[in-house]
């Protein structure tokens, strides 16, 4: 009797942090013993291992996305630029297009995931007064990244309609790994992501906070701590797993996030209280959000295991080995 063909996943943007999590964690799940993964890879490489083939392309290019799509069974799209206009349409418009046209083409096609963002829906840019479902209208916030999350989106909506195409998207906040969070909370001018406190603050007070380890409280426009949304990089790639085949999420749009976002008050407090940091409250005009996690939870039985004080815990606790320097590919 014929052996059936083991599952083929072909996982774009593999060497970013939620491509690097996912392999590594697919590839020692016993539960997935038999597939194998495909990394569409660009600048960078993956080191070698079994079960895992790096194939280089660009993905705006039609021949190199047919060639990685070959037996493909599962697609989970990571690929992404950030505030990059000269690339951006060619990554989310031209590159989400080629998968999915080889998708529905293709005889072995089974499943294809796309991760989105909360900048469709404007992130903290605007005030939502209540919390963010997933049948919030697209409000983007300026700027091209914003507008890339909510064209892949309503593309992948499309093929739905289109070709009844079998694919989900996880719509993740800002994606934690390592010591990032403690990187964002710096005054340092090699801040990770928005605020960039180093300029609020000015040059001479940003380099006395730095000196004395004083973290930011972001504060919203009325005074209060502002509730800002985060996923660590270990949940959201546990929601990929549980999304993998899984019936009940087809054809669906999930958030993807902790269970309450973070205040900015009650995290200043506990670092204060738990490292002895000193707190700068620092006043914007950004809105608190609550991104609701409820149809995620229910429809894939997940559940995030991180909370803002163990994001926090875990962001401080974290050593850096030699072999692992640390990089900021994008700022954000």
């Amino acid at each position: 009797m014929a052996t059936a063909t083991p599952p083929l996943i072909l996982v774009t943007g593999a060497t970013g942090k939620v491509g690097r999590t996912f392999i590594d964690r697919l590839l020692a799940d016993p539960a997935f013993t038999r597939w194998q993964v495909r990394a569409l890879c660009h600048r960078r490489a993956l080191p070698a291992r079994p079960r895992l083939e790096s194939q280089f392309g660009a993905i705006q290019e039609r021949g190199d996305v047919l060639r990685a799509l070959e037996g493909v069974t599962h697609v989970l799209h990571l690929a992404t630029s950030k505030e990059t206009p000269d690339d951006v349409m060619d990554v989310a418009v031209k590159g989400l297009f080629w998968l999915l046209e080889g998708c529905r083409a293709s005889p072995t096609f089974r499943q294809f995931i796309l991760i989105g963002g909360d900048a469709a829906v404007g992130h903290f840019h605007y005030p939502h007064p209540a919390p963010v479902t997933e049948t919030q209208a697209y409000s983007p916030y300026p700027g091209c990244y914003a507008l890339s999350k909510v064209l892949e989106e309503t593309m992948l909506q499309q093929y739905y309609l289109q070709y009844d195409l079998n694919g989900c998207c996880l719509r993740a906040p800002w994606i934690m790994e390592k010591d990032d969070l403690r990187h964002h909370l710096s005054f340092a001018a090699d801040v990770f992501g928005a605020p960039r406190w180093c300029e609020l603050v000015g040059a001479e007070a940003a380099a006395e906070h730095e000196r004395r380890g004083a973290v930011p409280v972001l504060l919203d426009a009325q005074g209060n701590g502002l509730l800002r949304n985060f996923v660590h990089v270990d949940d959201l790639v546990g929601a990929i797993v549980a999304a993998i085949d899984e019936p009940r999420a087809r054809q669906q749009l999930m958030n993807v996030c902790m269970d309450e976002p973070v205040d900015y008050v009650r995290l200043g407090d506990h670092l204060a209280r738990t490292r002895g940091c000193p707190l700068v409250p620092i006043r914007a005009h950004y809105h608190s959000t609550w991104l609701d996690n409820a149809k995620a939870r229910f429809l894939l039985g997940w559940r995030p295991k991180y909370d803002p004080e163990r994001l926090a815990d875990s962001a401080w606790d974290y050593q850096r080995a030699a072999d692992d320097p640390r990089r900021v590919w994008y700022p954000g």
